[in-house]
C-alpha cells in the first residue's frame, strides 16, 4: 500500500463518491477508481459497495479506514519530525457551535491565520450529534462545544472556560413580568431551539425532566440570528449564552425570565481524538484557543 493510495481512499470513504475525491485531490475520476481497484486486489477485498451511484464502506472498507487514518498521522508526523521545514500546512476542520462562533472564535481565527497562513481552515457550525463519531473518523480534527462534559472514553477534552446561560423571551412575554419564574412554571410554553447550537440544551432539558416538566412544543431553527428574531417578535422562551444576548438584552429587545435555575454555567470545551496525531497545524490552532479563551470574560 502506498501513501498516495491511502489518502485516496480516505477521501472517498469520508466523502462517499469517486468524483467529489477526485475533485479535492486534483485527480481524473479514472485515477481514483484505479487506486481503489489497486488497493482492493492488493488486499483481497472490497472496499466499497457499489450501489447504482451511491458507494458505502464494506466492513473491511470500514476497518481499512480506521488504519489509514493512523497510518496518514504517522507519515505526517514523520515528515514534520524529519523536515527542516516545519511551517504548518494542509487543511483543518473545525467544529464549533454557532454562539462560540459569533462572539468568541473570531480572534482565534485571526492569530492563527497570522501564524499559519498556507492552512486551509475550515469552521464548521454543526450540531452535538454525530460529533463523536466525525471525529473518530477525522472527519473533523477539532470540536468545541458548550457542554458539561464529554464522555466518551476514546475522546480528550479540555476545558478553556465557562459561559453562562439565561432564558429570554420577549419584553411582553407574561413570563417576563413575574418575580420569580419555578421551572414548573415553564409548563405548557413553546421553547426555540438551534440545531447547530445545541449542545447546552442537554442541560436544560434534563432540568425539565427532572422537574417532570412538559412543554407545549419546542420549535427548532437552523440559525440563532433567526431564532433571536423570533423570539423578539413573542414566538417563545429559549435558553442562550449570555454573551450572544448582550446587545439585545440592553436594547431591550429581548429580557431575561426570572427563572429561578438560571444563569446556568456550562463549559467551553475543546474535543479531539486520542489516538489523532496532534499535528504543528493542530497544535497551533489549540493553543490559539487556550490563549485567547482562557482570557476571555465570562458570558
Amino acid at each position: 500500500m502506498e501513501i498516495r493510495q491511502l489518502k485516496t481512499f480516505r477521501a472517498v470513504a469520508q466523502l462517499l463518491s469517486f468524483s467529489r475525491a477526485a475533485d479535492q485531490l486534483g485527480y481524473a475520476q479514472s485515477s481514483v477508481s484505479a487506486q481503489i481497484l489497486g488497493l482492493e486486489e492488493e488486499l483481497g477485498v472490497r472496499l466499497f459497495d457499489r450501489l447504482g451511484r451511491r458507494i458505502l464502506l464494506t466492513q473491511a472498507g470500514e476497518t481499512l479506514d480506521r488504519y489509514a487514518g493512523r497510518m496518514l498521522d504517522l507519515a505526517e508526523e514523520t515528515e514534520a519530525q524529519v523536515s527542516a521545514d516545519s511551517t504548518p500546512r494542509g487543511s483543518l476542520t473545525v467544529r464549533i457551535p454557532e454562539s462560540l462562533g459569533v462572539c468568541r472564535l473570531p480572534p482565534v481565527v485571526r492569530a492563527f491565520q497570522q501564524r499559519c497562513p498556507e492552512v486551509r481552515l475550515r469552521l464548521v457550525t454543526c450540531a452535538h450529534d454525530g460529533l463523536k463519531e466525525d471525529l473518530r473518523r477525522g472527519l473533523t480534527d477539532l470540536a468545541f462545544l458548550l457542554a458539561e462534559a464529554v464522555t466518551a472514553s476514546d475522546l480528550d477534552a479540555e476545558v478553556l472556560g465557562f459561559e453562562s446561560v439565561v432564558l429570554v423571551a420577549a419584553p411582553e412575554h407574561p413570563l417576563v413580568a413575574r418575580a420569580r419564574v419555578s421551572t414548573e412554571d415553564l409548563a405548557g410554553q413553546t421553547m426555540l431551539v438551534s440545531t447547530v447550537d445545541c449542545s447546552y440544551l442537554r442541560t436544560f432539558r434534563r432540568i425539565l425532566e427532572e422537574a417532570k416538566v412538559g412543554l407545549s412544543r419546542v420549535v427548532e431553527l437552523s440559525s440563532v440570528a433567526t431564532l433571536k428574531e423570533c423570539l423578539a417578535q413573542g414566538a417563545g422562551i429559549a435558553p442562550l449564552p449570555e454573551v450572544n444576548v448582550r446587545r439585545e438584552l440592553a436594547e431591550g429587545r429581548l429580557c431575561r425570565v426570572p427563572w429561578s435555575e438560571a444563569p446556568l454555567e456550562v463549559a467551553i470545551l475543546m474535543a479531539w481524538h486520542k489516538e489523532r496525531w496532534v499535528s504543528p497545524t493542530l497544535a497551533a490552532f489549540m493553543d490559539a484557543a487556550r490563549t485567547i479563551l482562557a482570557a476571555a470574560p465570562a458570558g
